[in-house]
């Protein structure tokens, strides 16, 4: 049984080192953002990704010890992975979990995610650290110099009392806006990104809001963000960050630009204006936050978002994952997998692109509607269909005219799936699809064990302790990829 859980993640290792993950021609012309959604409508996982793979070999298994025996060789990996802070493949290295896909394939994302800042996080921290070096000979080489003027890319903003202050944490200059104090262009800073949430992340941050009336993730964000302003700004008010984070928050005098007041520098101050009644308001949590905040660059600050937590956490989560859970991501990842193969073939033939259609609305209408999995076998059923159109048209074609002209025929789609999959589906088939009423209890029974049942009642499935000698041998052979499918 080890033997053939090593063999699988050797072969699935084997294929992320040589680049060549997932390759199949998808041929999506002019209609590829239908041939992508369909995935995103039924909350599956986009195609050619890490899900798809792992529904595929998964999928080769016959029973749920095996299975989970792989899956702990998954997860094994991915410890391995995040430890090397190397990206899983398969899966975007720096986007934010899409809310409209499975919550697996969220958490891959949010993996490279965590990867992709700690990266970045070292970057800034090196390039921050370099330039106040830089700051620090361009001081001593301009002691000699007559003006004074600072030499190099690094960026200064002058004071009222014509000190340079080094800014730290500057990204870009943020448009035609100057300081209101000091005339000095704003500069956006460099600020903390906000912590990486997936949809059950989501539920929960909502509940807790609801039932404590807390908002402390957004006041650490808004007090990270007034930091690093003042770094990047020295020499700015509350009035500044205001115009900068929150305009409606601001409005100018009528007042025109000529008529402003002139420093001594020649330089023009900006036109003055007036905050907002909220803002004016005594007590009101952005002044309160204002007067507290200190120049910190972000790269210097607390982080808001602690990637080694998060990841721990969704790893965690991967160990105890309820079976259900696991092969319903599975299972309609593949069913979108299937129809974004069809659907270039299948939505232009003028035979089938009504069939094809009706078989798309109602995978989307049944898994939006969460009912999926009270449908698995309506759902086979209908993948059998788009299998059939595929690999025998000429005789999905010749049923399809002979329903038809039927008296029986009804305009609901799943009666039409149901004929045909029983027209073209062997005797054979229809029995492995069907087994004894003893074989489908224990199958529900298994199914809603968790995976850490199977380890010698662990609290996890990833216990180390070697099986009981009951246990199925360890000498056998790793299956053919077609012993089972899932669909």
């Amino acid at each position: 049984m080890r033997k053939l859980c090593i063999w699988s993640i050797l072969f699935l290792i084997q294929i992320f080192a040589e680049g060549d993950f997932l390759r199949r021609k998808i041929n999506s012309s002019s209609e590829e953002n239908d041939i992508t959604s369909l995935p995103r409508d039924i909350h599956g996982a986009p195609p050619e990704t890490l899900v798809i793979k792992l529904a595929e070999v998964i999928g080769n298994y016959k029973t749920l010890r095996k299975m989970a025996l792989f899956w702990f060789r998954v997860v094994a990996e991915l410890r391995k992975f995040w430890s090397e802070e190397q990206y899983l493949p398969g899966v975007p290295q720096n986007e934010i979990p899409d809310l409209k896909t499975c919550l697996l394939y969220q958490q891959f994302q949010v993996i490279n995610c965590c990867i992709s800042r700690k990266r970045l996080r070292i970057i800034a921290t090196e390039s921050l650290e370099s330039m106040m070096m830089q700051a620090s000979s361009n001081i001593k080489e301009s002691a000699n110099d007559d003006d004074g003027a600072p030499a190099g890319p690094v960026l200064y903003a002058r004071l009222n009392t014509g000190e340079r202050v080094l800014r730290l944490g500057a990204d870009c200059q943020s448009g035609d806006l100057t300081l209101l104090e000091t005339g000095e262009p704003v500069y956006s800073p460099v600020t903390q990104e906000g912590p990486l949430l997936t949809e059950d992340l989501i539920r929960e941050t909502e509940e807790f809001v609801l039932r404590t009336g807390s908002v402390g993730a957004g006041c650490s964000q808004l007090l990270s963000d007034m930091q690093a302003f003042k770094a990047a700004n020295p020499g700015c008010i509350l009035e500044d960050f205001v115009r900068w984070h929150s305009p409606p928050d601001w409005t100018d005098n009528e007042a025109s630009i000529e008529d402003s007041d002139v420093f001594d520098s020649g330089e023009s101050l900006s036109i003055r204006g007036q905050l907002s009644r909220r803002m004016q308001k005594e007590g009101n949590l952005w002044r309160e936050l204002w007067l507290t905040s200190k120049p910190v660059p972000a790269v210097k600050q607390a982080p808001l978002f602690d990637e080694d937590l998060a990841v721990e956490g969704i790893l965690n989560a991967f160990e105890d994952i309820h079976p259900l859970e696991l092969f319903g991501q599975l299972f309609v990842s593949l069913l979108g997998l299937g129809f974004a193969i069809a659907e270039p073939m299948l939505s232009s033939s003028k035979d089938f692109s009504k069939l094809f259609s009706d078989c798309k609305e109602y995978i989307v209408a049944t898994c939006q509607n969460n009912k999926w999995s009270e449908k698995v076998d309506d759902l086979v059923q209908v993948y059998d269909t788009l299998e059939t159109m595929l690999l025998n048209p000429e005789e999905a074609l010749k049923m399809m005219k002979q329903t038809e002209e039927s008296n029986t025929v009804t305009d609901e789609p799943k009666s039409r799936f149901k004929r045909l999959s029983l027209i073209f589906s062997s005797k054979d088939k229809v029995s492995k699809k069907n087994p004894s009423k003893d074989q489908t209890n224990d199958e529900e029974k298994s199914t809603r064990q968790s995976f850490s049942s199977f380890f010698e009642n662990k609290s996890s499935l990833f216990s180390k302790k070697p099986p009981r000698s009951g246990s199925p041998s360890p000498s056998e052979n790793p299956p053919l990829e077609t012993d089972w499918t899932i669909v």
